[in-house]
């Protein structure tokens, strides 16, 4: 008797967050790989969606891929727009990208989904700084 995909999905993405979570990040990416590659009969939730979004995009994060960390997020996004976290990860790599209004932009979004997330209070805070030091040495 086969599996429904349903099933198979879910296993795949539980499989890919014990990866994740042991630091097996390469296992882990193809894991979410797989998952988010899994199409339309798998009946993937919006949430579950974007956390293998935001997860595949923080090892790329990691690897120093930054574009196509951000891809991910971006995606993410697009399929949870409230989920805060992405916003936060892609703004990081923004603000070290130097593109500081765009960060400035992230991390304000994750403060009005969440206004208790403290690191980014500190981002958008630090992200506001270097913009004004920059401006000043008109770089």
């Amino acid at each position: 008797m086969e599996r429904p995909p349903e099933r198979d999905s879910r296993a795949t993405l539980a499989l890919a967050h014990a990866r994740f979570h042991k630091g097996a990040y390469a296992e882990a990416e193809a894991l979410y790989s797989a998952y988010l590659g899994a199409g339309p009969g798998s009946k993937c939730s919006p949430e579950d969606l974007a956390t293998a979004y935001n997860n595949r995009g923080q090892i790329k994060y990691f690897r120093v891929d930054f574009y196509e960390a951000m891809d991910d997020y971006t995606s993410a996004i697009e399929v949870q727009p409230n989920f805060e976290v992405p916003y936060y990860n892609r703004g990081l790599i923004l603000y070290r990208l130097g593109y500081f209004d765009e960060a400035l932009e992230d991390f304000k979004k994750v403060l009005d989904l969440n206004p208790g997330f403290q690191d980014a209070t500190l981002s958008l805070k630090q992200t506001i700084l270097d913009k004004e030091e920059k401006q000043r040495r008109n770089y």
